[in-house]
């Protein structure tokens, strides 16, 4: 059994997040020791790094609680769950490609610097205006 420090240790989660998600309802069935403490075994750690996973990707608490209840449904809700799954990877392949993009304009703006510091093009600017004679 691992308590909430070692659960926020092992899942690099603070503590607020952990009681957040376990006040949400977002971890089923929170086991108490007695102390009334809140203590996890294995799978509720791998839930919780599943959660993790699922805020990175973007889903919201609202959809974690769904995506929960349709995973405590069983076997018959898979494809609700997959459904759910291809829509955060398409939004994430979208982020992706954003990103890609961004890199590339850095990567051409980095070599137009570079050609006009080594005198192989003449600095233009679209923020400098410059008077015609």
């Amino acid at each position: 059994m691992y308590t909430m420090k070692q659960v926020c240790d092992e899942t690099n989660m603070t503590y607020q997040t952990l009681k957040y998600y376990c006040n949400e309802g977002l971890i089923p069935n929170v086991k108490r020791d007695g102390n009334n403490h809140r203590v996890f075994d294995e799978h509720d750690v791998k839930w919780i790094k599943d959660l993790i996973c699922l805020k990175k990707c973007g889903m919201s608490i609202q959809e974690m609680k769904i995506y929960l209840d349709l995973r405590l449904q069983g076997e018959s809700t898979i494809p609700q769950r997959k459904e759910m799954l291809a829509k955060k990877r398409d939004s994430l392949l979208a982020s992706i490609m954003e990103l890609k993009n961004c890199v590339d304009f850095v990567d051409w703006k980095q070599n137009f610097y570079d050609e006009v510091l080594s005198g192989k093009r003449p600095y233009v600017s679209n923020l400098i205006r410059i008077e015609d004679d």
